[in-house]
């Protein structure tokens, strides 16, 4: 029942962080309301985000590989997961992985569109 629960609200933080991206991805490029993290700081950010999301589906990929993952959390450091041993465990991090690594594109193919949106119309200055 656990499980159950777990997936149901990973579901429903996907729906309202896909509805929030579209809401920003609607938003008309002459307006106000959005400020855009200027500098060598909105760019540093993405190619940090960008960091991270390869990691993570560097993780994805190498425990599909291997069949294990290693639990990714704090309470249960350096435990590995093996899908033969612990199905539900290992599907479990697989899926927070995925979810993650959806997430983070989802959020630079956002803010990606929104740079290139506004530098088509002359709103942005670069980086």
């Amino acid at each position: 029942m656990r499980h159950v629960i777990y997936y149901s609200l990973m579901l429903i933080l996907g729906f309202a962080f896909y509805k929030y991206g579209q809401n920003l991805l609607h938003k008309a490029p002459g307006d106000g309301s959005v400020e855009r993290t200027k500098g060598v700081k909105g760019a540093f950010g993405l190619l940090v985000m960008a960091g991270v999301n390869f990691f993570l589906l560097f993780l994805m990929l190498r425990a599909l590989a291997l069949r294990e993952v290693e639990c990714l959390g704090k309470g249960c450091k350096e435990q590995l997961y093996i899908l033969a041993a612990n199905a539900a465990e290992y599907w479990s991090s697989m899926f927070y992985l995925l979810w993650m690594v959806l997430g983070l594109s989802y959020a630079m193919y956002v803010t990606l569109k929104i740079r290139s949106r506004e530098q088509r119309y002359g709103k942005g200055s670069g980086a």
